[in-house]
């Protein structure tokens, strides 16, 4: 494997580099070997011990320069000026023999400039529950982030117990969120945020160069991308629990498990993060605050494209995600198209969740969802 730093060396602004904090005595828990695939990594390198030394943060292959990254959020409804990888260190990408880019980032590997209360640990549970929801989306077909391994140490972490430090070796595209672009926006970095835009253009989106607004036509694939990733997630269940806008992707990836759940029973009200007493990213809210969240990136790129137009964008987003929503339910149902009266349909069907409490057909498609502030 040879490692390359796009992010860091063309985004300096933004990265923090250090080394991780390894784990003590590590051991491999899982592996994907799914995800190990994608980087022409066999199962043999996968048990081996520099794949062990790489997924416990005691070993680098030639060419990683680990960084943190920072950025901003809008976290339930109101803006934090600086957040940033607090427990995750960005390795480096691979190439794969198809010519594609993956990122290597460790997550549970210690104390960063962004952990500010935190101790940059992960623990065994939360970093199995990640393994797991990330596998399991990529085989639903839900963009996500994935799992490449998981490693757990002697040392103990506090959380409400003293529980095993662990290690998560995940993958993406990109790691690149909504509060990359909105750190810099609202800090009035413009040179850095111009680079992030460029960098983006070149690396992710190279089909919207030659547009008359590339970065209006760049815009236009991330709020499709999250409209069908949303889509999927109403249509599977899945609720995220913390979908403030550092947690967005720019590719439209799942990302950043942490409370999530998905329902056992059909309840459109249902809260999977204990912390969000107002119920602001229940299941049901999903759709509307990804369309909040899109806005506040808008925002973010203001100097680039005027409100003006990025108005019909939100419109459609409105028509995507109801499009995908619709027909990932008529396959589910065995429908060849949607008809008129198929709303009500899907709410009978609904009905029949064990789930007591009263369901319309207002819940059923994604975007009659209330609205959120």
């Amino acid at each position: 494997m040879e490692f390359v730093n796009r992010f860091s060396n063309e985004l300096p602004e933004l990265c923090h580099q250090q080394q991780p904090t390894p784990l003590k005595d590590p051991e491999l828990v899982a592996y994907s070997q799914a995800a190990a695939e994608l980087i022409g990594l066999d199962s043999e390198f996968m048990q081996g011990e520099q794949a062990l030394g790489l997924s416990a943060g005691k070993l680098l292959i030639e060419g990683m320069q680990p960084a943190s990254t920072v950025y901003a959020g809008h976290q339930f409804g109101g803006y934090t000026p600086q957040l940033g990888d607090g427990r995750a260190l960005l390795l480096g990408e691979t190439v794969n023999a198809q010519g594609e880019y993956w990122e290597l980032q460790l997550k549970g590997s210690g104390l960063t400039p962004f952990s500010r209360q935190g101790d940059g640990k992960a623990v065994l549970r939360s970093s199995i529950r990640e393994f797991l929801a990330s596998e399991a989306m990529a085989a639903l077909g839900i963009a996500t982030t994935r799992a490449l391994s998981l490693t757990v140490g002697s040392g103990l972490v506090q959380r409400e117990r003293f529980e095993k430090e662990a290690m998560l070796l995940r993958m993406a595209p990109s790691h690149i969120r909504f509060g990359h672009f909105e750190y810099l926006y609202y800090q009035q970095q413009t040179q850095p945020l111009k680079s992030l835009v460029d960098f983006c253009l070149n690396h992710y989106f190279s089909d919207c160069l030659t547009a008359e607004n590339p970065v209006l036509a760049m815009l236009e694939q991330v709020v499709d991308s999250t409209a069908l990733m949303i889509a999927k997630w109403q249509a599977e269940g899945f609720c995220h629990g913390v979908m403030n806008t550092d947690n967005m992707s720019i590719l439209g990836l799942t990302i950043d498990y942490g409370p999530y759940g998905f329902l056992d029973d059909y309840n459109p009200r249902h809260v999977c993060n204990h912390s969000d007493h107002y119920g602001r990213y229940a299941f049901n809210q999903q759709p509307a605050v990804g369309l909040w969240n899109l806005q506040r990136l808008a925002q973010a790129l203001s100097d680039y494209v005027p409100s003006a137009k990025t108005e019909p964008l939100w419109i459609r987003y409105q028509q995507k995600i109801n499009q995908h929503y619709q027909q990932l339910m008529l396959n589910k149902l065995g429908l060849s198209q949607w008809q008129d009266d198929d709303e009500q349909l899907l709410g009978y069907c609904l009905k029949l969740s064990p789930n007591k409490r009263p369901i319309t057909t207002k819940a059923c498609v994604p975007w009659r969802s209330s609205k959120t502030n």
